[in-house]
Formats: C-alpha cells, sequence, structure tokens
C-alpha cells in the first residue's frame, strides 16, 4: 500500500474551460461590457488596513454579480473565436487525437491479473470503462457514462474506479460537468448488472474494499449546497454494502466519531484496508505533505468502536509509507531533503531507530519507491527533468541502476505489492510520448506492454530540449527547461509560453502533449519554470516556497524570463505567461511586480485572491501551504502574495485572459472574477484587452470532455499568439 496527501488545488498543465460557439459558426464582435461597480469594504489585518472594491461578488447569487459574469464571458468568447489560426489549432488537435484508435488510462490490475482501465476513441468524448483478463486478455466494456447523460443536460465522466482484489465488482465515482461531486455505483463485472443504490457527495471518496469485497469504506460530504463555505467540513468515513441503503452505513471514521483524535473540521478524514498487513489506516488529510496517519487491524471492524493507534503524527515528517505484513518502508525528508527510504516494525515502529533502505542522494531526488517479492525499487530524479530507474534487492547493500528503453524525462513507477514478481514503468519526456514497459528481473530487459495505440508525431521529429540552471534574485539556480524546433533563430522576436506552478511540492515534471506542443510546431519557444515552492529539487525547495517564503516562487520565474530576454530567444512584447490553480498566484504575482517583461497573461481558474481564502469552502484545508489570517505573520505573507491586491492604478498591465468555473470546488469563481474585474478597472485607459471568461458547465478543468480541452487549450495558445505578435493570429 501505498499513500499520498490529497492535493485539494489540482495540478493541471492545462486546466480547461469551455467554448459554447459551436466550430465554423460565425461570431460577431459584441459591446465591451460594463466595468463592475466599486463597493470598498475596508478591514484591518494585523494592523494593516486592507480595501476590497469588489468583496460584494464573493456572493455568486447576486444579480448584478450574475450578469457581469454573463457579460464578460460572451464578450470574451466573441474575442476569443474571432483570432485567426485558433479554428486551425483545433483542427490540428483532433488530427492528432484521430492519430490513435484509442487511448487509455486510469489502469488498474487487481491480484489476479484483471486489467480495469478507461479508453477513448477519436469518437468518444470521454472514456469508458473496460475490463480484461491479462495484458492479452479480450477486451469487454463495462460501463459507458454517457448513457447517464441521455436524460438530462449533464454530462458525466467517470472520475474514480475502485475494483476488488479478485476484480468480481468495482466501485465507480462519476461526476457531472466539473463539479467533482461524485456519485459512486457498484457494479457486479461478471453479470454487468449495477447496484440499485447512488451514493452522492463523495469528492473525497476513493471506495477501499474489504477484502473479500463484501463492502468497501468511502468518504461523504454532509449534506448542503455546492458554494455554502462549510460543505466540506466535518465529512466522514462509512462502511458500505453493496445492495443496501446508503443512509444507513456505519460511520467508521470522523470528527464525531473520533474527538480524542482531534480532527480539524476542514481536515478530510479517509480510511484504506490494506490487504497485506490486514490492517485498517486512516488518514487525517489536507495539504500538508506531512501524514498524519492511525491503523487497527481488521478485525476491529467487528467491535462497537475501532481502537486506532497513531501510526504517524505531522512531526515524524513520513510523505509516503509501504507495507508487508510485518514490515513499514517509510518515506521521508528528515534530516535528509532529497528523500529517503526507512524500515522499521509495522507492529512497533521506531522511526528514529529505523533501518535505512534507500540512502538519499545529494545530487537527486528520491521520487518514488515500490514493493515486489524480490526487489525495492525506486526512482531518481535531477532537476526535476532528468530521471533514473534502480534496483535494489532484498538483503543487498548495492543498488542497480536499470537503464530505460530510452532516456525519460518522468517514469511512472508501479508494482503489485511484495507478494508479486510484477513491476511496470510508463516513462516519458517532452518529446517523447508515453510507453509503458514491464521490468523482467530475470532477464533485465523490458517487454512493451503500452494498452493505448501507437502513434507518430513527424511535426516534433526537429524538437530541440534546452536544460539550463538560471540564477534567480538572491543566487539560487532555477531549472528551466526550453523546448523549440531547431530552426529557431534567437533573434528576440520569437513567441515564449511560460508556464510554471510552484506549489504543495508537486513537481513539472516532463509531459508529451502534442496539442501543447502546438506552440513549438507554429514557431515559439516552450518556457517552463521550475520555480520554488515545486518539488523538482527536494523538500527544501518546497519550503522555499511557500507561506512567508512565497515570493521566491514569482521572483524565480521573473528571473528565467530575464534569462530568456538576455540570451536573445524572445524579448518582453513577445513573451507571454499561463498557469492554473495555485499558479494564479505566481502569474498574477509576476505581472504585478514586472508587468513590463510580459505581453500576455493568462491565469486559468486560479487562486487570485488568497487572503481571502479562507472564506471559500476549500480554502481552510489549504492553510498548511500558504498561511491562515489567524496568524500574524502568515497573514502579513499572505497579503504580499495576493495578485488582486497587489494591482495598481495606472499601470501599463499586459494584456490578459483570466477564466473561472462556475462548478469549481477547488478555486471559487470569485477568485478569479475579482481580481478580472480590478484589472479591467485600473487599465481602463489601456487598449489591452482584460478578457474575463466564465465557463459555466465546469469546475476546475478535471472531467472535461476532450473537445472542451481541445478548444480551451485553443483558447490559451491563440490568444497567446495574438498578443506576442504571431502574425497568423492577429485579429483585423
Amino acid at each position: 500500500m501505498k499513500s499520498t496527501a490529497l492535493f485539494v488545488f489540482s495540478f493541471l498543465i492545462f486546466p480547461l474551460t469551455y467554448t459554447e460557439t459551436a466550430l465554423g459558426e460565425e461570431v460577431r464582435p459584441k459591446v465591451k461590457p460594463f466595468h463592475a461597480p466599486e463597493k470598498t469594504v475596508e478591514e484591518e489585518y494585523w494592523g494593516k488596513k486592507i480595501a476590497d472594491p469588489y468583496r460584494y461578488m464573493e456572493n455568486l447569487k447576486d444579480p448584478l454579480v450574475r450578469r457581469w459574469f454573463r457579460a464578460q464571458a460572451e464578450y470574451a468568447r466573441s474575442i476569443i473565436e474571432r483570432i485567426p489560426g485558433r479554428n486551425s489549432l483545433i483542427s490540428k488537435m483532433q488530427e492528432f487525437d484521430s492519430r490513435k484508435s484509442s487511448k487509455i488510462y486510469n489502469l488498474a490490475i487487481t491480484d489476479n491479473d484483471r486489467y480495469f482501465y478507461l479508453k477513448r476513441t477519436p469518437s468518444d468524448e470521454t472514456g469508458k470503462l473496460y475490463y480484461r483478463d491479462g495484458y492479452k486478455g479480450t477486451e469487454s466494456l463495462l460501463f459507458d457514462p454517457s448513457d447517464l447523460s441521455k436524460n438530462g443536460s449533464e454530462r458525466y465522466v467517470i472520475s474514480n474506479i475502485s475494483p476488488t482484489d479478485d476484480g468480481s465488482k468495482i466501485a465507480i465515482s462519476v461526476a457531472a460537468d466539473g463539479s467533482e461531486d461524485d456519485i459512486v455505483l457498484i457494479m457486479n463485472v461478471e453479470t454487468g448488472l449495477v447496484y440499485p443504490e447512488r451514493i452522492d457527495r463523495c469528492r473525497f471518496a476513493s471506495p477501499s474494499w474489504l477484502p473479500d469485497g463484501s463492502a468497501f469504506l468511502y468518504n461523504r460530504l454532509l449534506k448542503g449546497e455546492q458554494h455554502h463555505i462549510d460543505i466540506q467540513k466535518n465529512s466522514k468515513v462509512y462502511l458500505h454494502k453493496p445492495g443496501s441503503d446508503p443512509s444507513k452505513d456505519r460511520e467508521i471514521f470522523s470528527r464525531a466519531t473520533n474527538p480524542e483524535l482531534n480532527i480539524k473540521p476542514e481536515d478530510i478524514p479517509f480510511v484504506h484496508y490494506d490487504k497485506e498487513s490486514k490492517h485498517l489506516y486512516a488518514f487525517v488529510q489536507n495539504v500538508d505533505r506531512r501524514l498524519t496517519v492511525f491503523y487497527a487491524p481488521v478485525s476491529e471492524l467487528t467491535a462497537k468502536t475501532i481502537s486506532w493507534k497513531q501510526l504517524f503524527k505531522p512531526e515524524d515528517n513520513v510523505h509516503d509509507f509501504a507495507v508487508t505484513e510485518k514490515d513499514l518502508y517509510i518515506y521521508t525528508p528528515e534530516t535528509s531533503p532529497n528523500f529517503k527510504v526507512l524500515k522499521t516494525s509495522l507492529q512497533q515502529p521506531d522511526i528514529k531507530s529505523a533501518e535505512t533502505v534507500i540512502p538519499e542522494d545529494p545530487d537527486a531526488v528520491l521520487t518514488s519507491f515500490g514493493l515486489t517479492s524480490k526487489n525495492i525499487y525506486y526512482t531518481l530524479s535531477k532537476n526535476g527533468v532528468e530521471v533514473e530507474f534502480y534496483r535494489k534487492r532484498f538483503g543487498e547493500k548495492k543498488a542497480k541502476k536499470i537503464k530505460l528503453p530510452f532516456t525519460a524525462g518522468t517514469i511512472y513507477l508501479n508494482t503489485k505489492g511484495f507478494r508479486f514478481p510484477d513491476v511496470w514503468v510508463v516513462i516519458s519526456g517532452w518529446g517523447n510520448d508515453y510507453k509503458r514497459y514491464r521490468y523482467i528481473d530475470t532477464s533485465d530487459s523490458f517487454v512493451y506492454e503500452t494498452l493505448s495505440s501507437p502513434a507518430e508525431y513527424p511535426e516534433y521529429d526537429n524538437l530541440v530540449v534546452k536544460e539550463v540552471m538560471v540564477p534567480s534574485h538572491d543566487g539560487v539556480k532555477v531549472p528551466l527547461s526550453l523546448i523549440y524546433n531547431k530552426s529557431l533563430k534567437k533573434d528576440g522576436n520569437n513567441p515564449a509560453l511560460f508556464y510554471g506552478y510552484g506549489a504543495y511540492g508537486k513537481s513539472l515534471r516532463p509531459f508529451f502533449s502534442p496539442s501543447f506542443l502546438l506552440w513549438t510546431y507554429k514557431g515559439g519557444i516552450l518556457a517552463v519554470a521550475h520555480v520554488r515552492g515545486g518539488g523538482e529539487l527536494g523538500d527544501a525547495w518546497h519550503k522555499a516556497g511557500m507561506k512567508t517564503t512565497k515570493p521566491n516562487t514569482w521572483k524565480d520565474l521573473i528571473s528565467c524570463v530575464e534569462y530568456v530576454i538576455e540570451k536573445n530567444y524572445s524579448s518582453p512584447s513577445h513573451i507571454a505567461l499561463n498557469s492554473a490553480s495555485a499558479g494564479g498566484i505566481l502569474v498574477g504575482k509576476a505581472m504585478t511586480e514586472r508587468p513590463d517583461l510580459f505581453a500576455a497573461v493568462i491565469p486559468q481558474v486560479g487562486a487570485m485572491n488568497p487572503l481571502r481564502g479562507e472564506e471559500t469552502p476549500n480554502g481552510p484545508v489549504n492553510a498548511p501551504e500558504f498561511g491562515t489570517v489567524k496568524d500574524s505573520l502568515e497573514c502579513l505573507a499572505l497579503i504580499e502574495m495576493d495578485p488582486y491586491l497587489s494591482i495598481r492604478d495606472n499601470v501599463n498591465y499586459p494584456a490578459a485572459l483570466i477564466t473561472a468555473g462556475i462548478n469549481d470546488p477547488r478555486v471559487i469563481a470569485w477568485q478569479p472574477a475579482k481580481f478580472a474585474a480590478r484589472l479591467q478597472a485600473a487599465t481602463d485607459a489601456s487598449l489591452k484587452p482584460v478578457l474575463f471568461y466564465t465557463d459555466f458547465r465546469s469546475g476546475h478543468g478535471i472531467g472535461d470532455t476532450k473537445t472542451k480541452r481541445f478548444e480551451t487549450l485553443a483558447d490559451v495558445l491563440s490568444f497567446a499568439f495574438w498578443q506576442t505578435g504571431h502574425r497568423k493570429f492577429q485579429i483585423e
């Protein structure tokens, strides 16, 4: 078993919004909508007075707010869809998509080698659930989420699948219109019959089955309105038996049932059953990467109350773990910021005296590990962009570096656990498509087992990937990935699209996206800045870009932009900046601190008003990453990192495309709305567009259909090309 902390601000390379106008339909420019009126509210935070002119927008039910949202969305669409070249980008994305007869993802393999996965063909808008027995088994369709959409306007997608150990049953989580408010359905795999009950309010469900498949554990929210500030608080873990009434499910783990554990209202409880150790593991989750875990023998489910024993507390600094029937393997940065793996007894854990199984590498970050019957496998990453694969036999001191089928920037490592020899890697790079291999230990070889159909992309045969280290404002060197066609001339006139994130210790690992690479196909430079706050250079890299150290995040980005200008790759009038979600802080602050460096800024579903974050449903659980207004130093840090509060009048800010999703459960729509309103007012005399687009049928971009993803990526690329001067994207 492995577990990682729950990230409730998602990491999205390009979170997606929706174009409601059909391709090819004539779009007439609309009249520029009215500026939102100012209704300033002034508050004092630890002696500092803060004026908030658009506080009223936090009431998304206000008719004035709704009208302004609608008017802004209609105007933004009318402008974006006039950009020449946008439709050609979408057509090319569709053509790329047609090259693969099928794309397979969300793979789950049971102990008896039954494969469950989602598959999407060129004719599908979203994935359907299939299964087969073994890699070469005959494929069978189990569930099509579009069947749920036939009797209503909602568009459902499958967000999670959880099969039993023997693959006889499967729990299927579905959500509509990007809401992430999952409904859990249960299917008998052998008969194809779906049980009658539907369990709603399961945003953080991740059902965990008991070994005999008789029941599963799941998290469920309390009843309430989607945007109510307390909707995520005091969720509970229940035990459900297929075929029974969910309203009668037994409450297993919660703040109410376990007051002695001091679970906070905003914390998210989750219980996982591990068959190897025959224990229940109860997690108290928020965005803190340091785990809080309790455990108990599964036999205690028959008792009236479960006597939970603490396994990890935050002070133990454990970020992940795996177990056997008797051993506990711990993934930690304690005294080792590049991470190490320790081993101790599961029954009597002693972290301080634990054996070091994988020591810290001073030059690379230990990014993952997995147990098999004879070996422990692990991956090391250098600067977040160069990855290596290792095998260490149990009982041996020295590990062996395994040569990969091709040089990779990213590895996803999967095993079936310590009772099985099976190990797979999925590897990719900026210019290499994802490929899945089974590693054969006995012959030290790889067997190609990619489930998705192959495709060629000759458009990117001449792609150049340059990895550099850029000195930041304080001399610390920041990794920067530059991707472009080898025919590019360094004359300072190339469109450059910067992307960064810098939060939660999440790394921007090399990924392959033919659609995103269209920026290079059209002559541009993709620049991925691996700024502090991420995890590219270990735990210390994360801590150097959170709370009071958050300014390093956007200052690192600014230094990377200055490097690109200095080396004559591009110049300010040709540089666009894009990020999403928590990356909105990065985007907004880089813009407000150095508006002279950018032609365009595109924050998507961005956290643009973090000072008010705790007044949103998803805000309190994020306090471990960004800070809380209840602490004086952290509150002042929130003010400093707040893009909305950083906007000043009469500044020549760059053009902006700002997006929101009305169903977004992670970044509530009024955060980007307030930022857009303030930026429009501050740049009223400017000729540069400040567009605000709200998707009224989507959320954070998770669960969007294929067409929606294509259209929104085309929005981003075409707007950026327009504003950076690409001649084929200029509106006449």
